[in-house]
């Protein structure tokens, strides 16, 4: 071994460590870089976090580009190892090519989680990086930065956003009480206030939140972030017969809406609103990803009602579930889903019970 050479052992566990700096950093552009993906990256010299960056709200410099700059000497690049969760980008897009940066900075070498699946990139990054004699290594934390850029690599190489599907049911197992308990249009809330402000952290964290004309009617959900910092995803409002009129809110500005429809799409009156026709007597479930994929939506949460949840789970069009039981006793009611898959996360939020499932 050559004198101040770094053990291979130890060189790994270096760069696993700067890694999983660069995935924490990643998570503060979840549900704001869509679609774009939500990029980690740190610089480091001599053992020394110098500069760290992530993906900025979608139009806005990428984490490669906010790291750099974030450099106070940049004379130290020239000596300086790049870490990132994803291939650097090699295209023009909204921003120039984050390759051409490092490059022009004389970033030495470059430590890169995961290839990027996007047909505009897919190893052109990594190709241009080597020809102009900087060091690349791919596949430091391979595994942990494939699942934080789940919602991206799927919507890329299936062609589909990532699908959440999300029911708050009883202890009972009722997602909802009979007609004639329900004294007023309005939520009825079953699992406790905690449980709620968890599920608005989820809904800002993807691009998209869908739910039935059933759903609407009943409940008049705004399917916002009110209650959590965040972007309001865009609301996916499935209405068959177009019966959704009047004030309720999904048909106010809080957030952009796209209403699928059976019937002849009308025009628009208010700017935040879109609309889609599908044949709802067909395949309904392959037909609304889709349209979801043609609006550069990478991933939605699915909040129902039982039928919107059944189609999809009936069609084995999911990816994730997230099922929060309350201790709530409803008796009779419109029974929850039946769903089968891996359990892969168990908690309690006060007396409601959490559970994620991963499709098998």
């Amino acid at each position: 071994m050559q004198e101040g050479s770094t053990p291979k052992n130890q060189q790994n566990s270096s760069d696993e460590y700067y890694m999983m700096r660069c995935l924490q950093l990643a998570k503060n552009s979840r549900g704001t870089a869509a679609p774009n993906p939500s990029v980690g990256c740190v610089i480091v010299y001599k053992q020394k976090i110098i500069g760290e960056g992530y993906t900025s709200q979608f139009g806005g410099p990428h984490a490669e580009v906010n790291a750099i700059r974030s450099v106070k000497d940049k004379s130290l690049l020239s000596a300086a190892t790049l870490y990132v969760t994803l291939e650097p980008c090699a295209h023009f897009g909204k921003t120039p090519p984050c390759a051409d940066l490092i490059l022009k900075n004389n970033i030495p070498k470059v430590i890169v989680g995961i290839r990027d699946p996007h047909k505009k990139v897919a190893g052109k990054g990594i190709q241009r990086l080597q020809q102009a004699g900087c060091e690349v290594s791919v596949g430091t934390l391979e595994a942990a930065c494939r699942a934080h850029h789940k919602r991206f690599i799927l919507f890329q190489e299936e062609l589909r956003p990532f699908i959440i599907l999300k029911w708050a049911q009883s202890a009972d197992g009722f997602i909802a009480p009979d007609a004639s308990v329900r004294k007023e249009i309005g939520p009825f809330w079953i699992t406790n206030i905690r449980s709620k402000q968890l599920v608005h952290k989820w809904r800002s964290e993807e691009q998209g939140i869908l739910v039935g004309t059933k759903t609407v009617l009943e409940d008049n959900p705004e399917l916002t972030t009110r209650n959590w910092h965040g972007n309001s995803p865009v609301r996916i409002v499935l209405d068959r017969d177009l019966r959704i009129k009047g004030d309720y809110h999904v048909l106010k500005g809080q957030a952009k809406t796209l209403i699928i429809t059976h019937k002849k799409v009308p025009d628009i009156e208010n700017g935040t609103i879109s609309y889609e026709r599908i044949d709802f007597n067909g395949d309904v479930a392959n037909q609304i990803v889709a349209v979801l994929y043609r609006h550069h939506i990478t991933s939605v949460m699915i909040e129902g009602g039982a039928r919107t949840l059944s189609t999809f789970i009936d069609s084995g069009l999911w990816d994730e579930a997230r099922v929060l039981t309350g201790n709530t006793l409803i008796g009779k009611g419109l029974k929850a889903p039946m769903i089968s898959g891996d359990i892969i996360r168990e908690f309690n939020i006060n007396n409601d019970q959490v559970k994620v499932i991963l499709n098998d």
